[in-house]
């Protein structure tokens, strides 16, 4: 079992790498040379073998070390973990989709037992056998969100519906860019993208939320975002900013592309059947400048997006000052060739 994830750290000696197959599958988040914010949401189908849209909730070689390191942050920060009284019925809604699907698509990793409301839960790579009563919350550890989402890879947000809003009302965040559950639990759609330039004049979110309350059960749809870290860290929070923050300025032209990370979101929207809610799982993924070079059309790409980016997004996205290092390093893989269509490699 051990050959299957990676035995890595995201804090203190930054461990964590992507293996060749990894990269191959890494969703590179931009299909053309330039990038402007957009809804860009598409259906949640499976996709390609192999790929990271084949399931419906992508486990890799980071699954052990990334709940690993979650377990780590609640230890510390046990509010990354919120749920409003009203949302439980919603966790139940959570914690059977995530259960269901990845007892179907990784029958080698994950089993689910059940005979009516008595379920049997196995996570072998985690070492969990739990039997619970659906519905009971006295049977499990924790509540029904806190208990899956210990066990999967990425942030959760559960978002009620009601008043014609979306409401964040419960969640796991704990490897979010730099925003705060704790600062936005409670608040509607707008409130809490309040903060992201440039949309909002362009109606970005107004047709977003439109689109979004009209998310019908069985047809998820998902969207990327992105963003730059330096070193490998999940948790890039404002509550742990005085510890991240200012590696922000240590990078060196001989160091970026080793420290320098793209990183990704893969953002899934999901009605949920019992409870009418919205589940916003947000799945992380990282690559460092070094290796997502090796894909000579990526090199390129992102060179270009880079470059041509508006000042008030690279700001947003908090790598304005290191802008021109990251395009020194990038040119020297951009040789103007054209690029291909789509986000996958040649």
């Amino acid at each position: 079992m051990g050959l299957d994830f990676n035995q890595e750290t995201f804090r203190n000696d930054f461990t964590f790498r992507n293996s060749p197959k990894a990269i191959r599958r890494f969703p590179f988040p931009f299909h053309e040379d330039g990038y402007m914010y957009s809804v860009n949401l598409e259906p949640h189908v499976p996709g390609p073998k192999g790929s990271v849209f084949e399931h419906t909730f992508d486990v890799d070689e980071h699954y052990v070390a990334e709940m690993r390191d979650r377990a780590l942050v609640l230890a510390e920060d046990p509010l990354r973990c919120q749920s409003l009284p009203h949302m439980t019925l919603a966790g139940w809604d959570l914690l059977e989709l995530i259960m269901t699907s990845k007892a179907r698509d990784y029958p080698h990793w994950f089993e689910l037992h059940k005979q009516g409301d008595k379920w049997h839960w196995i996570n072998k790579p985690l070492e969990i056998e739990q039997k619970f009563t659906f519905g009971d919350e006295t049977t499990l550890p924790y509540g029904p969100m806190e208990y899956i989402t210990r066990q999967t890879q990425g942030d959760f947000s559960l978002q009620d519906h009601r008043d014609d809003n979306l409401w964040m009302d419960a969640g796991m965040i704990t490897t979010q860019a730099d925003w705060s559950l704790d600062f936005d639990v409670g608040m509607s759609f707008h409130e809490w993208h309040a903060p992201v330039p440039l949309a909002h004049e362009k109606g970005i979110f107004d047709r977003a939320l439109k689109f979004l309350l009209n998310l019908q059960l069985g047809a998820p749809v998902r969207r990327f975002n992105w963003t730059m870290t330096v070193d490998p860290l999940l948790d890039t929070s404002p509550e742990t900013y005085p510890q991240w923050g200012p590696t922000r300025a240590s990078l060196t032209p001989e160091t970026i592309g080793k420290r320098m990370h793209l990183r990704v979101e893969l953002q899934t929207l999901i009605r949920l059947p019992r409870s009418n809610a919205i589940a916003f799982p947000i799945r992380c993924y990282l690559i460092k400048f070094d290796e997502l070079v090796t894909v000579p059309k990526w090199g390129r790409r992102l060179h270009r997006v880079i470059r041509d980016l508006p000042e008030e997004l690279a700001v947003y996205k908090g790598f304005a000052r290191n802008r021109p290092m990251m395009l020194d390093y990038l040119a020297q893989y951009d040789d103007g060739t054209p690029t291909s269509p789509g986000i996958w490699p040649d």
